[in-house]
């Protein structure tokens, strides 16, 4: 599990020595929204000093357990809410999307040729689900022995939740693999594993800073209309802009991309809350694409930001 105490004084005259918001929020949940949080609080905190945020990460089903028993304020979520969590309380608040991406580790002598061919759905069913596609050589038409070491999430989580929804409306319960839990996880077993296949969220798999993908991590590029090749609408992988604009025209598909969601136990009655998550929907919308997520449409913010009136 990942946390983070966003709490340090800044010593910033620029903030309005009137501000009245103090006391401290309660983030737990979703890797895939982790690092846009953290990025959220420490600007949050910039206009109000004395607030704290405490931030951990654990996978979105924590998020949504937690935030249901009132143990944090807030849960990161990655997924649709279900009716089920409706009707436990679960109330939600889009705030950005994401996509969950296939990985392979960079240094396999395979990468050449399968961001040339991409991989179909139902190839990407065949190693996830039925287990039917075992070698690397199966997947390409190849003669290639070596078996494929196929990781998926240990956690209760968005991105597992996804990755099987993409794959004919599968469960995370669905998916083969050896175990990791976290995000981080995964893409440590990939990155030391030569012939490892597994899924990560857009953020674990990009570094924001140089855009590109994480050493080690090569992304598996989607056939989407199966004929065999990566076509030029499909080619769309070499940075994570590249990745965030075809999330945002709808060339990636959905699932796995996907909304990403702050959850609480009822509308939150916490002032301090609801001005974090107006802050978020308004002024803070700025930093998402900057962190490598991408931005909901403003029609979309307009209505959630009426869920907090």
């Amino acid at each position: 599990m990942l946390g983070i105490l966003v709490s340090c004084r800044h010593n910033d005259n620029s903030a309005d020595t009137k501000d009245t918001l103090k006391g401290k929020i309660t983030i737990s949940g979703a890797f895939a929204l982790y690092p846009l949080t953290i990025r959220w609080a420490e600007e949050f905190r910039k206009l109000h000093p004395a607030v704290t945020i405490n931030i951990s990460a654990g996978g979105a089903g924590k998020g949504m357990a937690d935030a249901l028993s009132k143990m944090v304020d807030l849960g990161m979520y990655s997924k649709e809410v279900s009716p089920e969590e409706k009707a436990k309380g679960a109330w939600s608040l889009a705030c950005a999307k994401d996509a969950v991406l296939p990985v392979m580790n960079a240094s396999s002598p395979l990468v050449k040729t399968i961001q040339a061919t991409g991989v179909t759905r139902d190839k990407f069913y065949g190693i996830f689900i039925t287990g039917n596609v075992k070698t690397w050589g199966q997947l390409i038409g190849i003669k290639d022995a070596n078996a494929m070491e196929v990781f998926t999430r240990s956690d209760a989580c968005g991105a597992a939740d996804m990755w099987a929804k993409f794959m004919m409306n599968k469960k995370q319960e669905d998916l083969q693999g050896i175990g990791v839990n976290g995000d981080p996880g995964v893409a440590d077993a990939v990155r030391k594993t030569l012939y490892g296949i597994g899924y990560n969220n857009l953020n674990f798999v990009f570094d924001v800073q140089s855009r590109k993908p994480y050493q080690g991590l090569s992304v598996i590029p989607i056939d989407i209309n199966g004929n065999g090749k990566l076509d030029k609408e499909e080619d769309f992988y070499h940075s994570i802009d590249e990745v965030m604009a075809a999330i945002n025209d709808g060339r990636y598909p959905s699932p796995p991309a996907r909304k990403l969601y702050f959850v609480s136990g009822g509308k939150p009655a916490n002032k301090l809350v609801l001005a974090f998550l107006n802050f978020i929907l308004s002024d803070g919308q700025k930093f998402v694409n900057e962190a490598g997520y991408v931005r909901l449409k403003d029609e979309m913010i307009k209505g959630e930001l009426n869920k907090l009136l």
